[in-house]
């Protein structure tokens, strides 16, 4: 009896597995900026009643990462251009402390790991893949700020993330590239010799000129 008690407190509720799916495929570019969505659909495609959607939904709402009507529409919000300045400049903020704080804990596994991902990066631009372009690029990213150990300040970066992945994703497929970021490049020399102050505006250059760029498309 102990043992049953034991293993319902480890189960996930459907609601927040709900969640956590839906927001994993918003932030690997599944989703299109002004897609609509419905419960009715969403609930039918998770095989569960319309309850748990409503608020996995409710939560990603609350986190930009969907936008909800007066008539109670649902869809992917589309980002205006002051928007994508601003979620810009909020990385510009975020991003390079996390690389800072991450950067005593960084170790040789790690580069090679960073080095084998922005080799995917460069992949994907060949293969002309905007969405596996994105995913791999937030990986670069995700992979190192872990090593920051602030929790806090990563769950404030990914609901950016959440919030400019559709759009990002739906314009990367019209900016032709030949290779990756240079400051990805710039990112890991830096790493490589401790270079904190380096890392920073390598960071910052890297957040902002890819924001930056889809202005111009």
């Amino acid at each position: 009896m102990l043992n049953s008690n034991k293993n319902r407190e480890f189960l996930v509720p459907v609601h927040e597995t709900i969640y956590r799916n839906l927001r994993t495929e918003i932030l690997v570019g599944s989703m299109n900026p002004g897609q609509a969505l419905t419960l009715r659909g969403l609930a039918k495609g998770y095989n569960v009643s319309v309850m748990p959607v409503r608020e996995s939904v409710r939560r990603l709402a609350a986190e930009g990462a969907l936008s909800i009507s007066p008539s109670g529409r649902i869809f992917i919000p589309e980002l205006t251009n002051e928007r994508i300045e601003e979620l810009a400049s909020l990385r510009a903020l975020l991003e390079p402390e996390l690389a800072s704080k991450a950067l005593p804990r960084v170790h040789n596994a790690l580069i090679d790991r960073l080095v084998l991902i922005n080799s995917t990066i460069d992949q994907m631009i060949v293969k002309k893949d905007a969405n596996g372009y994105v995913r791999s690029n937030l990986e670069f990213h995700r992979t190192l700020y872990l090593r920051a150990q602030a929790p806090s300040t990563l769950a404030l970066v990914e609901t950016i993330w959440l919030q400019f992945v559709p759009t990002m994703r739906a314009l990367y497929k019209k900016i032709p590239r030949s290779q990756g970021p240079s400051s990805h490049r710039k990112i890991l020399s830096t790493l490589r010799v401790g270079d904190e102050p380096g890392l920073r505006l390598a960071v910052r250059a890297d957040v902002t000129n890819a924001l930056r760029m889809l202005l111009l498309v």
